[in-house]
């Protein structure tokens, strides 16, 4: 019965299947998987221990007939007594005359409502049909169409003593027995038809385990998968080597830094191609661990490519690498502004494998870049480069390992579940010594104190950004606003201060030019709409104001402030906002309590959602019908390590875990899914 068309239900004809498609449910079975998206806890109180305007529900006797007055158009009141014990309870329903029939004196009726215990009156929201007191939790379904809540109740009803009998155990007797959670049809009789809420709870835990499971082991099979069909170009090199480079570094690697190497290392020297994402706060060292692993590339005899966003990024990345292992490697930079014979010398030593080491921008991914060997591309901040580059850049090499690294923390729950099939490095502490920036939220009157204070700063010889807000979804207000500032702070600030704009409309050369004026001090206060947000290191900048800041994520604002505190200074970043919320000013809280990019990332995915926070259509995520990515975080790790477990040790070819591999390898996602 689970596969028959839904038109095998009495009362479904043509029309209503029709209608039921729309909400997915095409056969018998689908009714049974089409789970309620909230309930209503209908417990049964005494009226002693119901408060004021609380929304309760009563079961009483009709003591008097019901009697209904009509006024203005289609508008009634419906009103009758109840006696509750010794007790005379006025019930009072708004356009609900249909049922004055219902309300037979001397019956006992059940009624759901806002409750006023000064006139002991019940405001109905609801009528209870006669059989409901042994239902006190009724389940509330989604509905498309002419399709309402009780027929769709009916039907799944039917589905339930027709078909439940035929669903398959998915999970193996051992995790049911460990995570003491109801098999598989009484976890789908429990969420339609809940007995109390202590089984209703072991309903859900068992749905979300099994949602969260399913999902990690697609994640792992296409990662298991990709890894057969990418043989990676093993590194050997020479151990002792290395070891002398990072011993001679003028400082010593965290503990989280070295653990995030090995595993880095670990990859290299396998026979599977890297795929990883290394992630860290801005400031955490990042850069050192990449040098680590273009050096030992070197070493083996491959050459390593590294491609930032923009060329002033790409001119500081080819400095400091140049400082570190200038007197060991040969490297060069190709940028989109190196042309003519320059350019074709430095591609002809590439590609006769003269250059260990090429940093560049987009110029790396031409169709006149080739390289003679290359063994380990490494790509900053890798959501600025869409699918399409990074694979072009990736085609480049035979089988190169990819390192992707980004300074947007990623909450946990999200990188186990968005980037389940990349491995994920964390760097999750800071270097010693290094100043936390003091963070500090004021509201507009205080502007004039501020600048004072900005001043002061740059009189010492620091400089400062002005960071405009965004205004709705429009360059040209964010523009507008910019200028007004920008011309606002040259009118404030004295003449011997360079007061330099840079917004979205400039050409790139422009920018880089800006960028470049500020980073060697020939400007002092920088306005800028966020398209600093990702880029330059300019260790003498120590204070930044941020106008309209109620109006970023807090993720961006943590971008955004992270372009200060990058010297040996004291630096300051003032959000000057009025939020109107209070997520608002709990957004603006959080700031001024933590610099830890990880925490905040975590506070921002409570704000903000899964969906919001890589944005709803590149973030892959699944839409999971029990399971929240915010909530259940536990037990995503829980089916993580199930999942790999399962993969890894090839447990799913076992008889036990057949449903399990059936329903992985029916995905559209495990069909469809290519290494991009």
């Amino acid at each position: 019965m689970i596969k028959e068309p839904v038109t095998n239900i009495p009362s479904v004809g043509d029309k209503t299947a029709e209608q039921l498609q729309l909400m997915n449910i095409e056969k018998v079975g689908d009714l049974l998987f089409h789970f309620p998206f909230r309930y209503d806890f209908h417990e049964l109180k005494p009226l002693t221990e119901i408060a004021h305007d609380e929304v309760a529900t009563i079961q009483g006797i009709v003591a008097s007939q019901p009697h209904v007055q009509f006024y203005g158009r289609k508008k009634s009141r419906l009103t009758c007594t109840l006696t509750i014990g010794h007790v005379a309870v006025k019930a009072v329903f708004f356009n609900q005359n249909f049922l004055k029939d219902k309300l037979i004196p001397g019956e006992q009726v059940t009624l759901t409502g806002k409750w006023d215990e000064r006139r002991l009156q019940i405001t109905v929201h609801k009528y209870h049909p006669k059989g409901f007191e042994d239902q006190t939790i009724q389940p509330v379904y989604s509905t498309k169409g002419n399709i309402t809540t009780n027929q769709l109740k009916k039907w799944i009803s039917y589905s339930l003593k027709a078909s439940l009998s035929e669903v398959e155990e998915l999970l193996p007797e051992q995790y049911l027995k460990e995570y003491k959670i109801p098999g598989r049809q009484q976890a789908i009789r429990e969420i339609h038809q809940p007995r109390s809420k202590v089984s209703l709870k072991h309903a859900r835990r068992r749905w979300i385990y099994e949602e969260l499971l399913l999902f990690q082991l697609k994640m792992q099979w296409i990662r298991k998968e990709n890894k057969k069909r990418m043989e990676g170009l093993v590194k050997k090199y020479d151990e002792h080597q290395l070891n002398k480079f990072i011993q001679s570094l003028p400082f010593q690697l965290t503990n989280s830094q070295q653990r995030v190497l090995n595993e880095i290392l670990t990859d290299l020297k396998s026979e599977s191609r890297m795929s990883r994402l290394l992630q860290g706060d801005v400031g955490s060292g990042k850069t050192i661990i990449a040098a680590i692993a273009l050096y030992a590339t070197a070493l083996s005899g491959q050459q390593g490519a590294l491609m930032v966003p923009t060329e002033i990024l790409a001119e500081q990345h080819a400095e400091s690498l140049q400082s570190l292992l200038g007197d060991r490697l040969t490297i060069e930079l190709l940028t989109g502004s190196i042309k003519g014979k320059k350019r074709r010398e430095k591609l002809e030593r590439l590609q006769n494998g003269e250059i260990d080491l090429l940093i560049g921008t987009h110029a790396l991914i031409q169709n006149d870049t080739v390289f003679d060997q290359l063994g380990l591309i490494i790509i900053d901040e890798q959501h600025r480069f869409g699918v399409e580059q990074r694979k072009t850049l990736r085609d480049k090499g035979v089988t190169p390992d990819v390192l992707f690294m980004t300074a947007t923390p990623i909450p946990r729950t999200l990188s186990i579940t968005a980037l389940g099939d990349m491995d994920v490095s964390t760097i999750d502490e800071m270097p010693s010594g290094r100043i936390p920036i003091e963070t500090y939220w004021v509201k507009e009157n205080m502007l004039e104190r501020i600048l004072n204070f900005m001043l002061k700063e740059i009189q010492n010889g620091h400089q400062a950004y002005v960071i405009c807000p965004l205004i709705e979804e429009s360059e040209q207000l964010d523009l507008s606003n910019a200028i007004e500032v920008y011309e606002q702070l040259q009118a404030w600030m004295p003449d011997s201060i360079k007061v330099g704009l840079m917004h979205g409309r400039l050409h790139p050369d422009e920018k880089e030019e800006v960028m470049r004026a500020y980073a060697e001090n020939e400007i002092q206060v920088l306005v800028s709409t966020t398209v600093v947000e990702v880029g330059v290191n300019v260790p003498n900048a120590t204070m930044m104001l941020i106008y309209g800041a109620e109006r970023f994520g807090l993720a961006q604002l943590h971008q955004l402030r992270g372009r200060v505190g990058r010297g040996s200074n004291k630096s300051y970043c003032i959000l000057m906002a009025d939020p109107k919320t209070e997520q608002g000013r709990e957004r603006m809280s959080v700031m001024t309590e933590t610099t830890d990019g990880f925490e905040l990332s975590e506070h921002d995915l409570k704000l903000r959602g899964p969906g919001d926070f890589f944005g709803k259509k590149q973030s892959g995520l699944p839409e999971f019908k029990v399971a929240d990515l915010t909530e259940d975080y536990r037990a995503l790790e829980v089916a993580r390590k199930d999942a790999v477990r399962i993969i890894q040790d090839n447990l799913i070819e076992e008889p036990e875990y057949r449903v399990l591999k059936e329903m992985i390898l029916s995905d559209p996602l495990i069909q469809e899914r290519i290494f991009d």
